[in-house]
């Protein structure tokens, strides 16, 4: 029989491309398997963590395999449970001033994690589930607990915090007790502020407890400026 000069017998040639055919056929007819579109949530990727009201991963037991530890407040004789790291020394620095300028405080007066479902997940109070959070005389969380001249010390306090620390008494509902972080985990502005507070700490005159002129002109404008920004904000 006769070859073509490819060395390829037509017979041969056309059962390969018979196959080709058939092979293409039978696919079209196979339900081809979905693939995602972009920007879709994929199978087996991981699911977010479910956080608090700021943003904050939620917390389900501290002191076990946990980022909220039972904590020491220095010079206080308190201790609280709180987020260990940026939370810890920024809301320490807050329960410090308050303790030393606001009004002594008392171990009931002071209560940081609480699980979520004992709390509003809804509302602020969610970031106590955190560790990000703190209350301060938790039984008062009406509105009109303090003094004129304590709540001038804790606008102070406030300022200080540059706003990344909130006051549930510039909240609706008002809930006095309350302070929480403002920020976000991955807001550089937290790091920075802990930062500050930590080398406060260990600065002679620097830290919480240290004279400080609540009424000088320069401190009241900016809490005065935070607390219009902040209150029922």
């Amino acid at each position: 029989m006769k070859r073509e000069e490819s060395g390829f017998s037509r017979r041969a040639v056309l059962a390969h491309a018979g196959v080709i055919t058939t092979a293409a056929a039978v696919t079209s007819l196979t339900p081809s398997v979905a693939t995602a579109a972009p920007g879709k949530v994929t199978a087996g990727k991981p699911v977010d963590p479910p956080t608090s009201v700021n943003g904050w991963p939620l917390v389900d037991e501290p002191n076990h395999v946990s980022s909220v530890w039972t904590r020491p407040v220095p010079g206080t004789g308190l201790d609280f449970d709180v987020r260990i790291g940026d939370a810890e020394a920024i809301l320490l620095h807050v329960i410090r001033r308050f303790h030393y300028e606001v009004e002594q405080l008392g171990r009931a007066d002071l209560v940081g994690w609480q699980a979520i479902h004992s709390v509003n997940e809804k509302l602020p109070e969610s970031n106590l589930s955190s560790g990000t959070a703190v209350r301060i005389r938790p039984g008062a969380a009406a509105e009109g607990g303090f003094f004129p001249l304590q709540e001038i010390v804790l606008r102070d306090i406030l300022a200080e915090c540059e706003g990344m620390v909130r006051w549930g008494g510039d909240d609706l509902p008002v809930d006095e007790s309350l302070f929480y972080l403002d920020r976000g985990p991955s807001d550089p502005t937290v790091r920075q502020l802990a930062a500050r507070f930590r080398k406060a700490e260990v600065t002679p005159g620097l830290g919480a407890g240290s004279a400080v002129n609540v009424m000088a002109q320069p401190r009241r404008e900016r809490a005065d400026r935070l607390a219009a920004e902040q209150h029922r904000g």
